[in-house]
């Protein structure tokens, strides 16, 4: 139930009966072999499937967010903290003005993370509406399917590489990466985080089985239609 296939007249209908919306957040930054788009791509797919299933409107992702760490390798694009925390906030002013009080933001990618402070200071203006801010690859469900796989996971590795995610005629590393110390990462400016971690794969295989990555897409999907449908808490008398 995608925006862009929808005129004012339909949301404006749909809003009688319904308060909800899906945003997603995305990347575009280097993913190793798989595509820039990446977190994009995953976010978006996850909203557009779990927003068919509930029939909640979902809107086009955005591309770009945080992700100063990466902006040494060609094709990262990296926003600011405060023009990405700006952005956030008008948007879902905008989305509030339209009559949307529960917004689900599925996030693909983890540099977005800290824009939830920003997001708690847009609910002290905004009492009666509720935001969630759903890391989908973190959450408890999919988490534990992915480590049922293997425990040596993470970025650019083999947990992001769906068939949607990869690209054709790219031929894949067969071996499995060591995992990188996060800590030191966090130390370290542009130009030697891509020094140290090299191709861009955190850590793991590159690959897993179609069916093992289909299961975890499934966990995925259900762990977020189970949010949208009840993981809100109803505004006080006061708040409304």
């Amino acid at each position: 139930m995608q925006i862009a296939n929808m005129n004012w007249f339909q949301l404006d209908t749909y809003l009688k009966h319904d308060n909800r919306v899906i945003l997603p957040l995305g990347s575009t930054e280097q993913h190793a072999w798989l595509s820039l788009c990446t977190d994009h791509i995953l976010a978006s797919r996850l909203a557009n499937e779990v927003g068919d299933l509930c029939g909640v409107p979902v809107y086009p992702g955005l591309p770009f967010g945080m992700a100063p760490y990466f902006s040494a390798f060609p094709g990262t694009i990296s926003l600011t903290p405060d023009t990405y925390q700006r952005l956030i906030s008008d948007i879902l002013t905008s989305l509030y003005t339209s009559g949307f009080r529960r917004i689900l933001i599925i996030n693909g990618h983890g540099g977005n993370s800290p824009v939830q402070a920003q997001i708690h200071h847009w609910l002290n203006q905004h009492p009666g509406a509720r935001v969630l801010l759903h890391n989908w690859w973190s959450a408890p469900h999919t988490r534990r399917q992915v480590q049922h796989c293997a425990t040596n996971a993470s970025h650019a590795s083999w947990m992001e590489n769906f068939p949607w995610t990869r690209l054709a005629g790219v031929t894949l590393p067969d071996h499995e990466k060591p995992a990188l110390d996060v800590a030191q990462l966090a130390q370290l400016p542009a130009g030697a985080v891509r020094e140290y971690i090299g191709d861009g794969n955190y850590g793991g295989q590159y690959q897993r089985s179609d069916e093992e990555m289909l299961a975890i897409w499934q966990t995925a999907r259900q762990e977020t239609r189970q949010l949208l449908e009840h993981g809100w808490v109803e505004p006080t008398a006061g708040q409304r």
